[in-house]
């Protein structure tokens, strides 16, 4: 508990560094011949507003002898001051996925940390994704609508947001994974970090120990799981940075899993909490995905 606390005091100091770190950019290299990134608007009775979302769809996906032919999908969400573009213009995931027969899609999240909102009506973060975006992407695309067809990972705010998503819809996906996630999240107050990080979470997940929190909260999800809801968990796959200053509470919480023997693959490798490093572990988390995806 203590050292949670730390990282949550290490949170509040360095959130502006993280939000630094993620205006940098890559510069993405040229999409494969005949790959397509488009942007469509979901207009949203839940949000009562257009949420933007983008979607790259393979080679594969237009060549003619793959007319009838459905595909996987992977959701990446992005993070914390970040937006539904981020992943296609700051990172080569359009060049990684070219071959690889899989459709992704980039949901907005703006800065709502994939949770409904306790206080504020139309800001259903959670369930727009689950009950309204992604029966849009199997309606309007060729998907296989499957639950081992279907993965989901994000970064840092995103990262927070997939491994919750896979742990309280675990009929939903094979796969979730985190870089460099801010695993923590629903434990950060008001009281404890006044300004804006501590006002918002505040907003969304209500007070400090009720049940939203809780709901919301990957570690305590995990700890009241029993043997048989851990065998239904998806397999879940996590790294972070050495350098990043959250890599403390993802070795808490890979330790977690663990004790609790959940499935799951962790790396730590040399990097912070910026686009190199996403831009990379999004190839391998790519990767990783097409073994359990096809």
């Amino acid at each position: 508990m203590k050292r949670h606390f730390v990282w949550l005091v290490i949170y509040a100091v360095t959130i502006c560094g993280s939000v630094a770190a993620q205006t940098s950019r890559i510069e993405p290299a040229k999409a494969a011949a005949s790959t397509r990134v488009l942007t469509y608007q979901l207009d949203s009775r839940l949000m009562n507003r257009k949420m933007p979302y983008r979607v790259v769809t393979p080679v594969a996906y237009y060549e003619k002898e793959n007319s009838g032919r459905r595909f996987p999908v992977v959701y990446l969400l992005h993070g914390l001051t970040g937006h539904f573009d981020n992943w296609t213009a700051r990172t080569r995931v359009v060049d990684y996925s070219a071959s690889m027969d899989v459709i992704i899609v980039t949901p907005e999240g703006e800065d709502g940390w994939y949770t409904d909102n306790l206080t504020k009506e139309n800001e259903k973060y959670e369930t727009y994704i689950i009950k309204e975006l992604i029966p849009e992407i199997d309606k309007k695309f060729r998907t296989i609508d499957r639950r081992d067809h279907r993965a989901i990972a994000g970064l840092s705010m995103g990262g927070f947001g997939a491994i919750k998503f896979g742990l309280k819809y675990p009929d939903m996906f094979i796969l979730a994974g985190s870089f460099s996630g801010a695993l923590g999240a629903a434990n950060i107050t008001e009281k404890q970090f006044p300004g804006a990080i501590g006002k918002t979470i505040n907003t969304i997940f209500g007070p400090f120990g009720g049940e939203v929190r809780k709901a919301n909260d990957p570690f305590d999800i995990v700890r009241r799981a029993t043997p048989d809801k851990v065998k239904a968990f998806p397999f879940l796959y996590l790294d972070c940075g050495t350098e990043d200053f959250l890599f403390e509470n993802n070795r808490e919480f890979v330790a977690l899993l663990l004790e609790k023997k959940v499935p799951h693959e962790y790396r730590q490798l040399p990097g912070a909490h910026d686009w190199k490093y996403w831009d990379k572990q999004v190839g391998e988390f790519l990767k990783l995905s097409t073994r359990f995806l096809n």
